[in-house]
């Protein structure tokens, strides 16, 4: 069995299995963490072989006693109610990928961490701009426009919520652009929900309409009130700290213009 460690947001993962290809996908994904001196804040056993090829996202929830399982068509997760302790079983490396962001983003809402968000995000002048939207608004398009700006994620934003700033960290849940960052922190500036249009134009969001606006962006897989509140309350304290607003966008570059 291969032993690997890796890094995501502040939290020390290790990872075990037996897979020669999940070992790759790991290595090419994931930074490498070769000391084992930090005790992990979570420890996931990964094997492949379950299910069948990604059907559609829906996710059946089962609670008991001391576990929590999460099955999808193509993978299977049984977590520790406190999300330290996983096994892991998926058909591919979609599933994988999917599987790890189920995982990581529970362990984020469970412990009031912060929250995984369904955008792009590019730094600029030192500070992240996230570009949100579901699949096919854009956030790919608007990073890859933003070049030569460094680029912190293109499919899933890691954001820290605290009470004293909100932070966002290098992703390594990306979709098709690659890691371009050596930062790995930067404080988050602005929140941007894309439409591509003719002209470029940004439309201010009140509290409440970024906060409505937001919520189906999060990555999350609640089984439980407590976690729906505390989904919401890391929520509302990121739209009281960061101005959210519309994006109208032509497919070019001048979009920065209206931002930084």
């Amino acid at each position: 069995m291969v032993c690997m460690y890796t890094k995501i947001g502040e939290h020390f993962i290790e990872i075990r299995c037996l897979s020669e290809t999940i070992e790759k996908w790991i290595q090419r994904n994931f930074m490498a963490e070769l000391s084992s001196k930090v005790r992990p804040d979570l420890y996931i056993q990964l094997t492949e072989g379950y299910g069948v090829p990604f059907d559609d996202y829906n996710v059946v929830i089962t609670k008991e006693a001391d576990t929590i399982s999460f099955r999808r068509a193509d993978y299977l997760i049984e977590t520790s109610t406190d999300y330290r302790n996983a096994k892991i079983s998926v058909h591919n490396e979609l599933a994988l990928k999917h599987a790890l962001m189920n995982m990581y983003s529970s362990y984020m809402v469970h412990h009031k961490w912060g929250l995984l968000i369904h955008s792009s995000c590019v730094i600029d002048k030192g500070k992240a701009y996230m570009f949100a939207g579901h699949s096919g608004a854009g956030k790919s398009t608007a990073a890859k426009l933003s070049h030569p700006r460094e680029l912190f994620s293109d499919e899933a934003t890691i954001v820290k919520i605290t009470a004293e700033k909100i932070t966002v960290f290098n992703s390594p849940f990306r979709s098709e652009l690659d890691r371009t960052s050596t930062q790995e922190t930067s404080p988050l500036a602005g929140i941007y929900l894309l439409n591509q249009a003719i002209d470029n134009q940004v439309l201010p969001l009140n509290k409440s309409n970024g906060f409505l606006n937001l919520m189906d962006k999060i990555f999350y897989w609640s089984h439980s009130s407590e976690e729906t509140a505390s989904i919401l309350q890391l929520l509302q304290h990121l739209v009281n700290s960061v101005s959210v607003g519309e994006l109208y966008f032509r497919k070019n570059n001048t979009f920065w213009e209206l931002i930084s």
